[in-house]
């Protein structure tokens, strides 16, 4: 049994909050937050103490891991303090993406995780789905045959307005995190991206990749367009078969080479997946059980590692998108 904490209670610390309550291998046992009302309103709610800084958290409850659910500059800014101080505690961590929005922090915080042999994994929940699952299968089982090229898009309608490298860095961990689970390691990016009417960030971008495997990856990501079906979609094709997966848990279809039978799997209607938040379900219950089981640190399905290696694949595009030329990613 995890007891765990929260920390940062924005909306995505409530909804950890929330499913921590629900899984049978964890008991929510305290929250923390810089913002007492904050703070106290969530401790009302799920009936804990909340500490107002992770020092405080740390010294007066009894934890084997935390939630980093804290935000800032990218979405990931804040995510390295106290992801350090609970690490240097002992204790597991599951942050939010992107793991930072810097990959020095980053860095840090892998390093230190697997120095200590302590359990380290990123928020990637569109990889937890049972048809991303399934489609892993179908890849492991050699059904795709060898990769020739996958494409991915994702939009949604953001129209905050951060950093010009806010839509690559806050959207994309996502969809670089399912290209690499299904591809395996991208090695270099070209990317071009540009600022819609009324904006003042890189609000719409395409990437063209090449893994290590020699597949080729394209991904077209927006902040421009409005939320509905499908706002996320990922094909892989290779010399056996194509796959097409749909909104990461909706449907997934394989078009086997050479044989007009397809083989379709839906999301039920009854005992499937309800909507996006099932997605959070699934990965913070996979962590718990993962440790509950006691999978060694780098067995950690969703890991830190990799979260940084595809915040090294945007830091790729951003420089990229700087220089016009097509760039390595860092190892």
């Amino acid at each position: 049994m995890q007891r765990v904490a929260v920390i940062g209670l924005g909306p995505i610390g409530n909804l950890h909050a929330r499913i921590y309550r629900e899984l049978p291998g964890a008991e929510l046992v305290a929250v923390c937050d810089v913002d007492a009302e904050r703070a106290t309103a969530a401790a009302k709610a799920y009936d804990v103490p909340a500490f107002a800084s992770v020092p405080a958290l740390l010294d007066g409850a009894d934890l084997s891991m935390v939630s980093v659910a804290t935000g800032g500059e990218e979405y990931g800014s804040d995510h390295h303090e106290p992801t350090m101080q609970s690490l240097e505690a002992g204790l597991a961590v599951l942050c939010e993406k992107p793991i930072s929005n810097e990959i020095g922090p980053a860095q840090e915080m892998v390093d230190l995780a697997r120095e200590r042999g302590l359990c380290f994994g990123v928020d990637l929940n569109h990889r937890f789905t049972p048809a991303a699952r399934l489609a892993k299968k179908w890849v492991e089982d050699g059904r795709i045959g060898t990769q020739l090229f996958m494409n991915m898009s994702m939009w949604i309608q953001n129209p905050r307005e951060s950093s010009e490298w806010f839509q690559i860095k806050a959207l994309h961990p996502h969809t670089v995190d399912v290209m690499r689970y299904f591809g395996g390691d991208i090695e270099a990016v070209h990317c071009f991206a540009l600022k819609a009417p009324g904006r003042s960030i890189y609000s719409t971008a395409q990437f063209n990749m090449r893994f290590a495997s020699g597949c080729l990856g394209h991904l077209t990501g927006s902040y421009d367009i409005e939320r509905g079906h499908p706002m996320e979609r990922c094909e892989l094709a290779g010399t056996k078969g194509r796959f097409v997966l749909e909104d990461m848990f909706r449907e997934l279809t394989l078009f086997p080479a050479g044989d007009l039978e397809k083989t379709v799997y839906s999301n039920p209607i009854f005992g499937g997946m309800r909507d996006f938040e099932d997605t959070f379900r699934q990965r913070l219950g996979s962590f718990v059980d993962q440790l509950n089981e006691g999978v060694a640190a780098d067995q950690i399905d969703g890991s830190g590692e990799d979260g940084l290696r595809a915040q090294k694949v945007l830091a790729a595009a951003i420089k990229s998108v700087q220089t016009g030329d097509t760039v390595e990613v860092e190892s």
